[in-house]
């Protein structure tokens, strides 16, 4: 079927058109090359495919025409950014696009060369005019869970309208108080946004949508266990990062299906790969759309991911907001109790998050853990070491991977990982 024409849209976002084709060219490509080669996919992946061919055109077509209606979009980087508050007031939360080495010149004018990829890549989809989630948001809602995003937001709100969520770096009962706290504003300042008051009925009803969601995210989880898989890792990954940018009601409902679908495949014992394959858990900093390099590098040496121990995976849909609370106030309460449960390495101590990893490692039968992160991100740099030590311990392989968004790296990553997986068959 041949695609509308999006261009009078994109224009009158300011979009970058000739820019913009030849970036949607390119993913494209890549997409075709890494998701659509695939052998023996779910049906219902057609349904991740067509959101892909469609995200910079049909969802943003959806959110112009939701901000007629008079709803406001919200734009995030971050898990610690609660979609049960924006739902509350009907508004719309998305991801902004921040996962391709894109517009990194012009990036580089306002940010030091070394900082890392992602904190680089949604800057420069910003300054050369490449996202139009940026373009149709209201408010980019950021959060400080690390320096890099810290002072890069207060650049950020030269470009864009930004609000900045304190997330504290400990878990002591002060520390919760704060966050508490830091909600109750952020809940203000998306009222104030979006001229309409949360009510107990509509956070209840967000909370009831964003529980169904990570529910649905959690099936797909547990059926990954199985041997062999029934899903690719980059599958399953395509489906967490999608999560970010549809309709949560719809995204939850065709992943329900597809779950579905896998079931019929584990009782089959019908898999993607050989029950033999190396199970591999990858751990580690986020990997946004379109950033499939080292999985899809895994894959294709004969692998399975099985799990993703990230910010896109199993860390953003570990727990649920419990759904006990009567007032704002206490349903507040609930969702910020939920919120701090996340195991980020912005926190000191970090322990649940070495437990997380065994826990994930064991459970899924993985034979080995791919410890990812980016370039000049300090956190997962930094706790890198704990990881080692404990999987060390506990007798878990261990690969480590720095790298970015970029392909110049990709022949010496496919060499190591490589190795690492003969290692892992002898």
């Amino acid at each position: 079927m041949e695609q509308k024409d999006y261009t009078p849209m994109w224009e009158s976002l300011g979009i970058n058109l000739e820019a913009h084709d030849g970036l949607l060219q390119v993913l494209g490509q890549a997409y075709g090359d890494t998701f659509l080669s695939q052998g023996n996919r779910p049906k219902g992946m057609e349904y991740l495919d067509f959101v892909l061919s469609e995200i910079h055109g049909l969802r943003i077509e959806e959110l112009l025409k939701a901000k007629q209606e008079g709803r406001s979009i919200f734009g995030t980087f971050c898990l610690y950014v609660p979609e049960e508050l924006i739902l509350a007031v009907d508004g719309i939360c998305v991801g902004l696009c921040a996962g391709a080495s894109v517009g990194t010149e012009q990036a580089e004018t306002v940010l030091p060369r070394n900082t890392c990829a992602l904190i680089k890549s949604f800057f420069g989809f910003k300054m050369a005019g490449l996202c139009p989630y940026t373009e149709a948001c209201d408010l980019v809602i950021g959060e400080t869970t690390c320096d890099g995003k810290k002072k890069a937001y207060e650049i950020f709100a030269d470009y864009k309208p930004t609000f900045v969520l304190e997330v504290p770096q400990m878990k002591a009962p002060a520390d919760r108080e704060l966050w508490l706290g830091e909600l109750t504003r952020l809940a203000a300042r998306i009222e104030e946004v979006s001229g309409r008051t949360i009510t107990a009925e509509g956070l209840r009803k967000g909370i009831a949508t964003v529980n169904a969601k990570r529910a649905a995210l959690q099936r797909l989880a547990r059926l990954r266990k199985a041997r062999p898989a029934p899903i690719s890792g980059l599958d399953a990954l395509l489906i967490n990062q999608v999560q970010f940018y549809d309709d949560p009601a719809r995204f939850t409902a065709q992943l329900e299906a597809i779950c579905d679908e896998l079931e019929e495949r584990v009782a089959a014992t019908q898999g993607v790969a050989p029950a033999t394959a190396p199970r591999v858990l990858i751990s580690g900093c986020p990997m946004a759309a379109p950033n499939w390099k080292v999985p899809a590098i895994v894959e294709q040496s004969g692998a399975i991911v099985v799990g993703e121990e990230s910010c896109v995976g199993e860390r953003g849909t570990r727990n649920l907001v419990a759904e006990t609370g009567e007032t704002v106030d206490e349903m507040l309460r609930n969702i910020a109790d939920r919120y701090l449960q996340i195991d980020c390495a912005c926190f000191t101590p970090n322990t649940e998050r070495l437990d997380h990893i065994v826990e994930m490692a064991r459970d899924l039968e993985a034979d080995a853990v791919l410890h990812y992160s980016l370039m000049f991100c300090t956190p997962y740099l930094m706790e890198a070491r704990a990881v080692r030590e404990c999987l060390k311990t506990e007798g878990i392989p261990l690969l480590e991977v720095e790298t970015d968004y970029s392909t110049e790296d990709m022949g010496q990553l496919q060499t190591r990982i490589q190795a690492f997986l003969e290692m892992l068959g002898g």
